[in-house]
């Protein structure tokens, strides 16, 4: 029964015997005996009508909830129904796995059996194999006996031929593709080099003078060579202990000469007896006073030298240490050569062709101008030129890239980039150009000579020429001795031993000339 309906017919009830009860009361109280039987009347008619009332609700009451017994009943069912079907299903897939399992379960048990199977063969063919192995070593014994017997050759001997024989299948290969690479990268760089090199010749044109180790100074009269010599001689050897140099005073009309390797000190004397000549006197204290006077002046000389080149040349903030060492340059020659004309020549090669390559032009003039400022001080420290102007030029505050193309303008190493390329190459064409430089007979004929016999202590070497005053050397090799190949491994071990054991400047060439000749005789 429907708790709502219950409640319902409870309160009609509860509220229909109130109203009974109201009219009994009111019937009670009433005098008339008519009324109370109205009342009565009344009160049972009421009563019968919610009798009835609450019986029809009763029934109503029982009605719904009998619906919704059956609906909820329903419900349950479907409920119930769906949940045996997803069981069912459940059921389904777990058997399913279950037939998955025990059909992967028998095919890993019979895997298990051809693998058991498979490795018993595998062990009888591995026995087999060791069995066929060790046959086959000692019949390869009995082979390599044999073929010492018939051959004559140990098989060290037999190794030692066959490692010849390869060594120079692959020297052939290797010098093959050198060859190779070496006319590639010539077709490639040749064309570009020359129209760059040629540019910069024809952009700048310096001239050159030869300069002298000896230095003459005019006199107005040949009295004043006596004046110089001095009483027993103290003039002159005032003179020479001051500056250093050889003062020859000969049988040269109104003239004497000074001597001296070292050109500041031949400079020093210079202006020196100059003045003592033009003073006229001339005794060990003015000598002295002359000689520190002309050291002023030289020092002053170096250094407006220096600053000169620097404004010519567009280079700013150099050290005056530096400039003042530069400026000195233009007493020193190398094999002739004035070493400040060379330097600036340099500089002005080096930016054309900084230029041409798209490069930083004043960095390659200012590592062009300062590349030979160590052969000032080289004297004074030790190594070469080129390592001790880098140090000097560090020392003073000099770029670590200016520093390192001084370093390394007359060397060949994995370090160089394309500045210091520029300033090796800029070096050589300075110095290299005709009339440049020049040196003594004696020290070119020894330089062709060490080249020759350098060549000539080469295995298969027949003749040995230096040709172009020691930029080129030509080397007739046996033809029976050296096959091509050989040939051109010959010229890369010659031009290696000059570079480590020669002395030269600049480049040399090495030709190595082979030759195949054919005869026979008309009878």
């Amino acid at each position: 029964m429907n708790p709502l309906l219950l409640l319902l017919a409870i309160a009609i009830g509860i509220a229909i015997g109130a109203t009974v009860g109201a009219v009994i009361f009111r019937a009670k109280r009433s005098p008339a005996t008519n009324a109370r039987q109205l009342a009565e009347s009344e009160a049972a008619r009421l009563r019968t009508a919610a009798q009835a009332e609450i019986a029809t609700l009763r029934k109503t009451a029982e009605i719904d909830a009998r619906d919704q017994a059956l609906k909820h009943k329903a419900a349950l069912e479907e409920d119930l129904s769906k949940r045996k079907e997803e069981l069912a299903t459940k059921e389904a897939a777990l058997a399913a796995k279950l037939r998955d399992a025990e059909r992967q379960r028998k095919d890993a048990e019979r895997k298990e059996a051809d693998l058991k199977g498979k490795e018993r063969s595998l062990e009888g063919r591995q026995k087999q194999a060791e069995a066929a192995v060790a046959k086959a070593e000692e019949a390869q014994k009995q082979a390599k006996e044999r073929l010492e017997q018939v051959a004559g050759l140990s098989a060290d001997q037999a190794k030692a031929a066959l490692e010849q024989a390869l060594r120079g299948e692959a020297q052939a290969g290797v010098a093959a593709e050198l060859k190779r690479i070496e006319d590639e990268a010539a077709k490639e760089a040749h064309a570009r080099s020359r129209t760059i090199i040629a540019a910069a010749i024809a952009r700048y044109a310096s001239e050159f003078v030869h300069e002298r180790t000896v230095s003459v100074i005019p006199l107005p009269s040949d009295d004043l060579k006596g004046r110089l010599i001095g009483r027993e001689g103290r003039n002159i050897r005032a003179l020479e202990a001051a500056t250093g140099i050889d003062l020859i005073i000969d049988d040269t009309a109104e003239a004497i000469s000074i001597s001296c390797f070292n050109p500041m000190r031949r400079e020093v004397a210079r202006l020196a007896i100059s003045s003592l000549v033009a003073d006229g006197r001339i005794h060990p204290t003015r000598i002295e006073e002359s000689v520190k006077k002309a050291e002023k002046e030289v020092d002053k000389s170096c250094k407006a030298a220096g600053e000169q080149a620097c404004f010519d040349l567009g280079i700013h903030r150099v050290h005056p240490e530096l400039v003042k060492t530069l400026g000195s340059l233009k007493f020193r020659s190398s094999y002739a050569q004035n070493v400040l004309h060379h330097s600036i020549e340099v500089a002005y090669l080096a930016g054309l062709m900084a230029a041409e390559l798209g490069i930083n032009v004043k960095l390659a003039r200012r590592a062009g101008l300062l590349h030979d400022i160590g052969r000032a001080i080289d004297h004074e420290h030790e190594g070469d030129h080129g390592a001790v102007g880098a140090d000097f030029a560090r020392k003073h505050n000099e770029s670590p890239r200016v520093c390192q193309a001084i370093r390394l303008h007359h060397s060949e190493s994995s370090e160089m980039g394309v500045l210091e390329h520029v300033i090796a190459a800029a070096n050589s064409l300075s110095a290299q150009r005709p009339g440049a430089r020049r040196e003594t007979l004696a020290s070119y004929v020894k330089r062709l000579e060490d080249l020759e016999k350098l060549c000539q202590s080469f295995e298969g070497v027949d003749r040995v020429y230096a040709l172009q005053a020691g930029r080129e050397v030509r080397v007739m090799v046996e033809n029976a001795s050296l096959d091509d190949a050989a040939a051109m491994l010959l010229a890369k071990d010659i031009a290696k031993s000059i570079e480590q054991q020669a002395a030269y400047a600049g480049g040399v060439r090495v030709v190595v000339v082979r030759e195949t000749r054919a005869s026979d005789y008309a009878r």
